[in-house]
């Protein structure tokens, strides 16, 4: 039963999200909106860890299974993908370089942050 209340909160800020997504904000996808709520409501202590751990650690840990379809999806679009090889690969270099640069100046600051 603890898995399925867990499953059920997960649930419900992703569908505000979504919720947000369609009427107010459609410009961010609402699974981005909903990690962003739900990021909020863990640090302002609305909703503790303990309420979702199980179901979260559960999802990380089988996070490459949820990559399966897209994989399967860019199979039937193999021909679009040759066309355009060097655009995809100068985007995934681009994307790269910037996850890693604000991965590493966001762990510098928390860094800095956890000091004071």
């Amino acid at each position: 039963m603890k898995i399925f209340k867990e499953l059920t909160i997960i649930l419900t800020v992703y569908f505000i999200g979504e919720l947000i997504n369609k009427f107010f904000l459609p410009i961010v996808p609402g699974t981005i909106i909903g990690m962003v709520l739900l990021l909020i409501f863990l640090l302002t202590g609305i909703l503790k860890v303990n309420k979702i751990d199980t179901t979260s650690d559960y999802l990380l840990k089988n996070l490459s299974f949820f990559f399966i379809p897209a994989a399967v999806g860019l199979i039937t679009v193999l021909d679009v993908v040759k066309d355009n090889v060097i655009p995809i690969l100068i985007i995934i270099i681009v994307s790269t370089i910037v996850v890693v640069i604000t991965t590493g100046l966001t762990v510098q600051f928390l860094k800095r942050m956890m000091k004071k």
